[in-house]
């Protein structure tokens, strides 16, 4: 039905219309939190929804709007104008103010008779959990350590997240009904084979507990060395570390390096923390800007670009000291990290405390001889399905798995996991349908130029405790947003997404979410089984294309379509709102209303017996000349003025235009090839138009005749007719001007028309939406007929736009559709030909019946017959 080229436009735009893309922070999120939906709700103050869309993905908002490392603000929008949102910001204050265990979904699937094990209480156990029982699974999580939430209770320091509210969040898996074990060792109070065998299936979800310290420095193992994971252990456990110092010093430039200095700072008895890393700035470093920030504001002593070459111990076997050397450069030649050092650029620091935050690894006895344990200590297992290497019904999550590292994507592979165990209990494929992404980042296609200069905005810092009080205690050092502050962030959100064109075109939002979405449902349910009134709604206005990024052609698709749907119904179309057109086209071609008018001769011409050639033809088209008869009258003699009468000709002939635009292609064809068939015997080398349509189909399909605008002739060649220059000098009338959409692309049109009203002295205002971009009056595409609801719409928008009263344009059907739209709307030949133009001149104009609409179509043509006496 459709030729080949078309259905390839087609699958083009649903394989590459950013449509239905995902912003960047959605993308970025492992989770794929909504986040722009959220973020609108708290804007229009709607707190309880917003916390709503946040707990769909997410059983821990406050927790997360405190410590999540928020990878999507990296990738927000914002980041390209140096000031991303503050999503995780924004997260807390929906939880803190709204969050209510009311509102809580616990509801659970009927029990399925399965039982899983969770080893390990952290995010990506807690969250395994959560997905397996709300499918019916019994789940129990084991855990070693007496608290639950892993790291985020043992190694985020309480002045980041206080304690009760984490435990308060982890209720959430209480009120599902799963169980847990606490100070429940794996590997001594239970074994892994002893699970295996008693459940159905296991998720392993330890955490990187093991921590690590610098072994190749004499003196590692020296009293007062710690590391990080310990020492932040006992810290968040007891509010103390009893083997510490006065003096601390951090190793590393992370932010489990920042958590160990400001909690030192926290610790009864240091008086002193110093930080050393091996990078040469804050800029490099790899902690977030906001803990360095805070670190400073603190107190915390930095040194960058050091590393320890000797660790100094004391008569008491205690540090008393290191003998720090200058890092040189972090990375070899090929990128890899291979720090190279001077080793004679030292200093001496008196420190009586060294704490290692250079990483943590998998405690995995527990394990040994059921799973493999890579070099890096994580669990070999399936990238996607993170099945097991070696037990077909044990799973790895979080950092056991080597597929997370913050705890959002710990999370994520705990849902990941737990989708894997319920297709493996199910006995289904582990992987069909599923994809990596849908628990992990992913780069979005979403693309949104944005000229940064012209948009305001800066992110709303969150308040905070005084540096010197807070460093006295672990009390909660952010103090969440105000609802002022909150509204101010969530203002700033540009609400990514692409659907320009949704957001221009009425039509389009009439019957789809995007194009993307419509051109996929012609290719999947076949162009003969759609609404037909999709394609007879397309004004072919090309806004779509305009506003779209990748510039897609939707209005030749629907062209085509109409095309094809009048082919199939034996080139007629087949929309019965449109077959009162075809009959108009009829009279519009027809001797009763057509005339040709050829130059007169000069009189040395007349005594020759060979015919004059027309060399400019006045091709008035079919509204003007039902609108104004005597307007075309005067252009005529104007030409004839201005150009020679032996020079001017005129034709009342239809171009045929209205039947291209319903698909009847034969007939267009013919009837076009009848006035183009007159021109060539008249010998007419210039057609002369008023009508933008005309223009356009002339300019397409004369091949022996120039065609140019009479606007554009004015401007160039003969200037204003007689008494038109300077006559709205002093009008008390301010115009909007609308450019016709069919010649958008044509600018020499908008600006000669401007000049126009210039010499003539009128005043007027520009808007918005003209010239190149100007919008559709609703006629295009015969819109007028085919859904004339929508073009009400679409005539009531462009009237709304125009702050005026007064509207002159230069196409008989826009000035009829701003009329129409309540706007006081004249053609512009009404001002040429006129007197001045008042207030007081204001008035419906145009033909009130189609019966006035014809007589003045003779008028027209009687007027053009006395040229030829």
């Amino acid at each position: 039905m459709l030729k080949k080229e078309v259905l390839e436009n087609m699958q083009t735009i649903v394989d590459n219309c950013m449509g239905e893309e995902t912003p960047a922070c959605e993308a970025t999120c492992p989770m794929h939190t909504n986040v722009k939906e959220y973020v609108r709700l708290i804007k229009e103050g709607k707190g309880e929804e917003s916390i709503k869309v946040i707990r769909d993905k997410l059983f821990l908002p406050g927790t997360l709007g405190r410590i999540c490392a928020h990878p999507c603000e990296k990738k927000c929008k914002w980041s390209e104008g140096k000031s991303p949102m503050a999503i995780a910001s924004l997260k807390r204050y929906a939880a803190d103010n709204f969050d209510q265990e009311a509102l809580w979904d616990i509801s659970v699937k009927p029990e399925n008779g399965k039982k899983v094990a969770v080893i390990g209480a952290g995010p990506s156990g807690l969250q395994a959990a959560i997905d397996l029982r709300r499918e019916g699974c019994a789940v129990t999580i084991f855990e070693k350590l007496p608290v639950r939430g892993g790291m985020m209770h043992v190694g985020i320091p309480a002045y980041r997240l206080p304690r009760d509210l984490l435990e308060h969040e982890i209720d959430y898996l209480d009120r599902l009904g799963v169980q847990f074990e606490l100070n429940c060792e794996i590997g001594r109070d239970k074994s892994l084979a002893e699970l295996t065998e008693n459940f159905d299936s296991v998720v392993v979800a330890v955490g990187k507990h093991q921590g690590r310290v610098d072994r190749s420095l004499k003196h590692f193992d020296a009293e007062g060395i710690f590391s990080a994971a310990a020492y932040l252990k006992e810290a968040s456990l007891t509010a103390d570390v009893k083997g510490a110092g006065k003096v601390v010093l951090v190793v590393g430039g992370g932010d489990v390096a920042m958590d160990c200095a400001r909690t030192s700072l926290r610790i009864p008895g240091v008086t002193k923390v110093y930080s050393i890393c091996l990078e040469d700035s804050f800029d490099s470093m790899a902690s977030s800007n906001h803990e360095i920030q805070g670190a400073r504001q603190e107190g915390i002593k930095f040194n960058h670009a050091q590393a320890i070459q000797k660790i100094h111990v004391g008569e008491n076997g205690r540090v008393c000291g290191v003998t720090l050397k200058r890092c040189v450069s972090m990375f070899d030649a090929e990128g890899r990290f291979a720090p190279s050092y001077d080793e004679a650029d030292t200093r001496e620091l008196e420190v009586d405390t060294i704490v290692f935050a250079i990483g943590q690894g998998v405690e995995g006895e527990f394990a040994k001889g059921i799973l493999t344990q890579r070099p890096n200590s994580t669990f070999a297992c399936d990238q996607l399905t993170l099945q097991s290497a070696d037990n077909e019904k044990v799973f790895i999550a979080g950092d056991a798995s080597g597929e997370s590292v913050i705890v959002i994507q710990a999370m994520a592979t705990g849902r990941r996991a737990a989708q894997s165990v319920l297709r493996f209990l199910k006995g289904e494929s582990l992987t069909e349908g599923r994809a990596l992404q849908d628990t992990w980042t992913y780069e979005t296609k979403l693309q949104m130029p944005t000229d940064w200069s012209k948009i305001p905005g800066k992110r709303e810092d969150m308040q905070e405790l005084d540096p010197i009080e807070r460093i006295k205690s672990f009390d909660e050092v952010a103090l969440g947003y105000t609802h002022e502050e909150a509204q101010r962030e969530a203002d700033r959100c540009r609400q990514c997404e692409c659907k320009l064109c949704m957001k221009e075109c009425l039509m389009l939002n009439d019957y789809t979410d995007c194009p993307k979405a419509l051109f996929r449902d012609y290719l999947e349910k076949g162009v003969e089984n759609m609404d037909r009134m999709i394609a007879y709604s397309c004004n072919e206005c090309s806004q779509c294309t305009l506003k779209c990024p990748k510039e897609f052609d939707l209005k030749s698709t629907f062209t085509a379509m109409k095309d094809a749907y009048a082919e199939e119904n034996g080139g007629l179309v087949p929309l019965e709102q449109l077959k009162p057109s075809d009959a108009a086209q009829i009279k519009e071609c027809a001797e009763d209303y057509c005339t040709t008018v050829t130059a007169a001769p000069a009189e040395k011409a007349k005594q020759e017996t060979k015919p004059t050639k027309t060399k400019y033809v006045f091709v008035p088209g079919c509204t003007v000349p039902a609108y104004t008869p005597e307007g075309v009258e005067h252009v005529v003699k104007h030409l004839k003025s201005a150009l020679g009468a032996e020079n001017v000709g005129a034709l009342l002939q239809c171009c045929g235009k209205v039947t291209r635009f319903i698909g009847e292609n034969d007939k267009f064809e013919e009837r076009n090839k009848k006035a183009i068939d007159i021109l060539d015997e008249m010998g007419a080398e210039v057609i002369i138009t008023v009508c933008p349509s005309c223009f356009k189909i002339f300019k397409e399909t004369a091949k022996n005749q120039r065609v140019i605008s009479y606007w554009d002739l004015m401007y160039n060649l003969i200037g204003l007719p007689e008494g038109a220059k300077g006559v709205g000098v002093g009008s008390d009338v301010v115009f909007n001007i609308h450019d016709s959409c069919v010649t958008r692309d044509e600018v020499t049109h908008h600006a000669s028309v401007r000049w126009l009203l210039d010499e003539m002295g009128y005043q007027w205002e520009e808007i918005e939406h003209n010239g190149t971009n100007t919008r559709c009056c609703g006629v295009g595409g015969m819109v007028c007929s085919s859904n004339p609801e929508l073009y009400q719409r679409l005539y009531e928008r462009r009237t709304a736009e125009m702050p005026q009263d007064h509207v002159v344009t230069y196409c008989g059907s826009c000035r009829g559709s701003m009329q129409a739209g309540g706007k006081d709307a004249v053609h512009i030949l009404d001002l040429l030909f006129g007197a001045q133009y008042t207030k007081d001149q204001a008035q419906q104009r145009g033909y009130k019946t189609e019966e006035e609409m014809w007589q003045r179509r003779l008028e027209t043509k009687q007027r053009l017959d006395k040229f030829k006496e």
